[in-house]
């Protein structure tokens, strides 16, 4: 018998940001029973998140029947709801591949329309639920099963609940497969009731930790918000079964699939000081560049020379995505000097000028210096001349340098841009 040897290592306190989210349960008897809305409510505020949920689960309902349910869809249409969980009825998704594509997948499709019609930033979510205890006699002796194990049956549901987020663009919340994990490692705790189907207090609080890692993204180990009847231990390793369900394998659940990460890598020429900025983000389509000298732009890979008097930029960049319902932020600090530069001094006794230039620069200053040098972004010495005061750069390509004032010592040093 498979076990599950859970070991805890405690690091450190930290804290998340609370979070507020808007959910509407469609579904039926699997949602309704021990109300697993408001078991997932209360594990979301025991974590100092806040969930508004509302709910319509009338015993036995299919999808067929929720896509024409006045209720239903004046619930859909009564928020902008954050997600929507959808719930077919416990048998149907677990039909041979073709009934479930004719009977069940049609409804689906219905409902996320409707849901996106709403509201066009709505996450639908779908529930999958889990195999019968000891499969289901019905479809089988009708042959509409094409297993009749518990295996079977839940392999079957997870393929279809899968099937259905992908079509959809939605996301899956694994309620069967964490299901069957405890199955596996913790065969005593019992998550059906006597019918052998629905959900014991057990059972629905798994689903609700499920639930609270899938929408949240977050564990829900160490929970304070444990039903009465349900000991410690037995908690606990339900909100463990949930948080590595969930959170190990999220791509898979296709959480955040619509959401964009941001990312970018970044090459400084040396040359010119010109930075070539790379998007390497996914699931994006707009684009806001902060560059960190008051400069900005909204092309996906731009190119852009600092002309200040800095060595280090935080550049922020925000992506937006496709739907423009989601946004992604990242900073990075960017060096754009060049060895043997930022060592040199920079007391401000100096001013040169114009800067940018194209033919001269002016040097204005009281410090008593007998020569002038100008460099280039390598520390490489391009020029050297006496103590000038107007200094011909016309041979000069264009591009970032540097005039040092020496005495008896590096007195000061200037960055200029030549045009």
């Amino acid at each position: 018998m498979k076990k599950i040897l859970f070991t805890i290592l405690i690091t450190g306190i930290f804290s998340v940001q609370a979070q507020v989210k808007k959910v509407l349960f469609i579904g039926n008897s699997y949602t309704s029973v021990n109300s697993l809305p408001s078991l997932v409510k209360n594990i979301a505020l025991s974590f100092g998140d806040t969930m508004l949920t509302d709910q319509n689960t009338p015993g036995g309902q299919q999808l067929v029947q929720h896509v024409v349910n006045a209720t239903t869809l004046s619930k859909i249409s009564s928020q902008n709801w954050d997600n929507v969980v959808i719930q077919e009825q416990s048998q149907k998704p677990s039909f041979s591949p073709g009934q479930v594509a004719t009977d069940v997948y049609p409804y689906a499709e219905i409902l996320c329309d409707s849901i996106r019609s709403n509201y066009s930033c709505s996450e639908p979510v779908f529930y999958m639920t889990w195999g019968r205890k000891n499969a289901d006699s019905g479809p089988c002796a009708n042959g509409l099963m094409t297993s009749c194990t518990y295996e079977g049956m839940q392999q079957r549901l997870r393929e279809s609940y899968m099937e259905m987020s992908a079509d959809n663009n939605a996301t899956t919340s694994p309620v069967g497969v964490a299901w069957k994990n405890v199955r596996d490692s913790f065969p005593t705790i019992e998550l059906y009731t006597g019918d052998e189907s629905h959900p014991s207090i057990y059972g629905s609080y798994l689903a609700a930790c499920v639930f609270y890692a899938t929408l949240y993204q977050k564990s829900p180990i160490g929970s304070t918000s444990v039903p009465i009847g349900i000991g410690t231990a037995d908690g606990f390793y339900l909100q463990t079964v949930a948080s590595y369900t969930v959170l190990d394998s999220m791509p898979l659940w296709r959480i955040n699939a619509n959401k964009p990460i941001a990312d970018f890598n970044y090459t400084v020429n040396t040359s010119n000081g010109n930075v070539a900025f790379t998007n390497s983000s996914t699931n994006d389509l707009t684009y806001e560049w902060t560059f960190g000298d008051g400069n900005t732009s909204t092309l996906e890979s731009p190119n852009h020379t600092y002309s200040g008097g800095n060595n280090t930029y935080n550049v922020e960049f925000i992506v937006y995505s496709i739907d423009s319902c989601f946004s992604d932020t990242i900073t990075q600090i960017i060096n754009i000097s060049a060895t043997g530069i930022q060592s040199y001094k920079n007391t401000n006794n100096a001013i040169i000028y114009p800067n940018p230039a194209k033919d001269f620069i002016q040097i204005k200053t009281n410090l008593e210096y007998n020569s002038v040098y100008i460099i280039d972004v390598t520390g490489k010495t391009i020029k050297q001349f006496n103590s000038l005061s107007k200094i011909d750069i016309t041979s000069l390509s264009k591009g970032i340098y540097f005039i040092k004032l020496i005495g008896e010592e590096i007195l000061e040093v200037k960055k200029f841009i030549k045009e």
